[in-house]
């Protein structure tokens, strides 16, 4: 297996994802140095306080000697980040990223690099609506996906490096490539955050006290509501092509449910809610698979998309015959 280990890491933004990052790598072993940059002198030294980084420094200075580069500035900044980090990165330097979008930074960032500096695109799935360094936890990638994306003409040395590391903290690192990676994502993490917030836009129109009223569904839905406006209308602007299928598809589905409501069909109602289950559980079960997870995982999601299908076949009253 390649060896995941680095000597000195060089981690450009220290929001909540570099800051996890660059503490899980220096609690696990997979960094003996790591170097943190960011724009606020109050957050790197209170990282420097912390134990997050080992020291801070500019762009420049920070890259210089190191084995290993995370840009984790929001996506919109990465190039010019590299832009000017690439005069100081020596052969051999590998240079990833924890961005939310894969294409655009696989058609621009390897082009910025100097000759024997690999680019391999990495998206740990993970986070949180919170930002900031003083949020960082050193266990945030434990057991959640992190997909690990390259071209053709990528170093493989370098593929597996990374993805050793990401193993070393914790995560369950998956290969696809960048294309294919927007698409996917869009699914199970961009159109859910627009859905969120387009609801929490719509209590506008709401009760004034029905939020008093919000339990525990309420807030698990909202949560993503609350994430950072500037980084999430980036992301969503930078993989708006592969979003807006899904976002049809999804509006089509509320156009049936309107229409079943309207109608006052509970029968339907039902059915539509049934097999929404039964696709869930599939999708999960799919996921499952892929991670490798243990057989008793499968066979939940199996059994779970199961009772779904069987109550989507069953005629109203007749579940306990």
């Amino acid at each position: 297996m390649a060896e995941g280990r680095f000597e000195r890491v060089a981690v450009l933004g220290l929001g909540l994802l570099g800051g996890s990052v660059a503490l899980a790598a220096r609690e696990r072993g997979a960094a003996r140095t790591v170097v943190g940059t960011g724009r606020r002198r109050e957050a790197l030294d209170e990282a420097v306080r912390r134990g997050v980084i080992d020291a801070t420094a500019s762009v420049e200075r920070a890259v210089d000697a190191a084995d290993l580069v995370i840009l984790a500035t929001p996506v919109t900044a990465m190039a010019d980040q590299l832009r000017r980090a690439a005069p100081h990165l020596r052969p051999g330097t590998i240079v990833t990223d924890v961005g939310s979008v894969k294409g655009v930074l696989a058609e621009t960032l390897p082009g910025l690099l100097p000759p024997g500096v690999p680019y391999v695109g990495s998206h740990p799935m993970a986070g949180s609506h919170l930002r900031g360094v003083e949020h960082a936890e050193p266990d945030l990638f434990a057991d959640a996906p992190c997909v690990v994306t390259a071209s053709a003409d990528t170093d493989p040395e370098a593929v597996e490096r990374i993805a050793a590391f990401w193993s070393l903290l914790g995560a369950r690192v998956v290969h696809r490539e960048p294309g294919q990676h927007d698409a996917e994502v869009a699914w199970v993490s961009h159109v859910p955050h627009v859905l969120a917030f387009a609801f929490a836009k719509s209590l506008e129109a709401a009760p004034v006290a029905a939020g008093r009223l919000g339990g525990s569904g309420f807030r698990d839905f909202t949560r993503i509501a609350q994430s950072d406006s500037e980084l999430w209308s980036d992301i969503l602007v930078a993989n708006a092509k592969s979003i807006a299928g899904p976002l049809r598809e999804v509006a089509e589905e509320l156009r049936r449910f309107a229409a079943e409501l309207e109608a006052g069909d509970g029968d339907a109602l039902e059915r539509s809610i049934a097999q929404a289950r039964a696709v869930l559980a599939r999708t999960l079960a799919a996921g499952h698979g892929e991670a490798n997870s243990d057989s008793e995982a499968r066979s939940g999601g199996e059994n779970l998309e199961i009772q779904a299908a069987q109550e989507a076949a069953t005629p109203k009253g007749k579940k306990n015959e």
